[in-house]
């Protein structure tokens, strides 16, 4: 069974809620961790995103969700996490690509930007693409040891 987190500030919250009910409906071998915000009241995104980030990169869950209203917080916030590859994702490709490419164990999501049609689009390619290896390990070593 693959642990998912999910995590989001207030403005991703409703975008997370939705979230949860597809992934909970698109896979049956999925267990769903909610590590906040529980509600769509102002809150600090790093306090969320760093919550799932470090049940990533501890291994707790195998992949992480992340939203806020650019995105670009809560990728910053779970990049800052040794373990994890967070993609900023807009659409399908760039999903896809970031796990294909960049073996991406968490995706991060604008959920300003766009519809929730358009993020369940993003998390399906996110979900069900496969890290290619090949040319592309040597790269990601490149990127976990960070700062080169």
């Amino acid at each position: 069974m693959k642990k998912i987190v999910l995590a989001s500030d207030h403005a991703g919250y409703s975008l997370k809620e939705s979230l949860k009910e597809f992934l909970k409906s698109q896979w049956s071998d999925i267990e769903l961790m909610d590590a906040g915000t529980h509600t769509a009241e102002s809150c600090d995104y790093p306090i969320f995103a760093g919550k799932a980030a470090k049940a990533v990169g501890e291994g707790v869950a195998d992949m992480g969700l992340v939203i806020c209203g650019s995105g670009n917080g809560v990728s910053m916030v779970a990049n800052k996490c040794p373990g994890v590859r967070c993609c900023l994702a807009w659409n399908r490709e760039v999903a896809r690509l970031g796990r294909a490419h960049n073996n991406a164990n968490m995706l991060a999501l604008p959920a300003r930007f766009i519809t929730v049609e358009e993020a369940k689009e993003i998390v399906f390619a996110f979900m069900e693409e496969e890290f290619e290896g090949g040319r592309h390990l040597r790269r990601v070593e490149m990127v976990d040891k960070g700062c080169l």
